[in-house]
């Protein structure tokens, strides 16, 4: 037996023998638990409800990630579950919110049960789109393509305008719990 035949045969015993779980849809807690392990930030999402009315809707996200520089293109999923699935992927226009750690209580008012937007100060940009001020960064958005990711909407924005704020300290989510991310303080 040549070395190669004897290293690939390890591989596909270590493959074999390795311990996983295979993905259950009846049951997804454990696939979470794994995917909670990745530190995501947190930012808000925000649009109108109708086009015709000036209802603002939002919803806490931390699927969001850049696409493209060239053209200027961000990513978030909507889940389908959420009564807010149909405003946004409706939506032609949105703001993604990026929060700083001290907002943990900005980002609970649009969770499942949060108020939303009662008693937040926010104003409208040119497209009707509820802004919120005071985040560490703010990308508005032209809704560039929506595409079919299981049971989330994958909506493509193309960044219009944005703001970076002030401060670098973001707020996390993982493991289930909101947290912050501590520099190594050495120099």
């Amino acid at each position: 037996m040549r070395e190669s035949d004897d290293i690939e045969a390890a591989m596909g015993r270590a493959e074999s023998e390795g311990h996983g779980h295979q993905p259950d849809p009846a049951n997804t807690r454990l696939l979470r638990d794994a995917l909670a392990q990745f530190a995501t930030g947190v930012t808000v999402v925000t649009a109108c409800a109708h086009e015709d009315a000036a209802e603002p809707v939002g919803m806490t996200v931390n699927s969001f990630a850049s696409v493209s520089l060239d053209p200027a293109l961000i990513l978030w999923s909507a889940a389908r579950s959420s009564f807010r699935h149909a405003h946004f992927t409706a939506t032609p226009t949105f703001a993604v919110h990026v929060l700083r750690y001290d907002q943990e209580a900005l980002a609970k008012r649009f969770t499942k049960r949060g108020e939303g937007f009662d008693g937040l100060s926010y104003r409208l940009n040119a497209s009707g789109v509820p802004l919120i001020d005071d985040t560490l960064a703010r990308f508005e958005c032209v809704t560039e393509a929506r595409h079919d990711g299981g049971d989330h909407t994958i909506i493509i924005g193309r960044v219009t305008r944005f703001v970076k704020g002030a401060g670098t300290d973001p707020l996390l989510f993982a493991g289930g719990q909101f947290g912050r991310f501590l520099p190594d303080q050495r120099s």
